[in-house]
């Protein structure tokens, strides 16, 4: 809901969202997105196994060799993040989210 709030204050952005993982590969597949936000702990997976699973798709790959994608967890952010950019993540945010920082992590990534 936050990022909802969020991406509407910002302007030219379209944000789809998900609530597993496997809703998440469908969207991946279906719209193809510059980004990627997703939270670490999601109802049927985690998502080191969604970045994992949707790189192994090759019906997927062309299209996300060029999206960035960026982890969202409130844990401790000692060891995950090691794993999150092993696995191919991008960035990685803690919750609660710094609507500031957000903003300026976007612009770092896409720009």
């Amino acid at each position: 809901i936050l990022m909802e709030e969020v991406f509407r204050l910002l302007p030219g952005w379209d944000l789809r969202c998900a609530e597993t993982g496997a809703e998440a590969l469908a969207a991946l597949a279906e719209c193809r997105p510059t980004l990627a936000l997703v939270d670490m702990h999601l109802p049927d997976m985690t998502g080191l196994e969604l970045i994992t699973q949707a790189r192994a798709d090759a019906a997927l790959a062309p299209a996300l060799q060029a999206m960035r994608w960026v982890a969202l967890s409130a844990d401790d952010p000692g060891s995950v993040v090691r794993a999150a950019r092993e696995a191919g993540f991008d960035d990685y945010w803690l919750k609660p989210i710094d609507v500031l920082q957000l903003k300026t992590s976007l612009h770092r990534l896409l720009d």
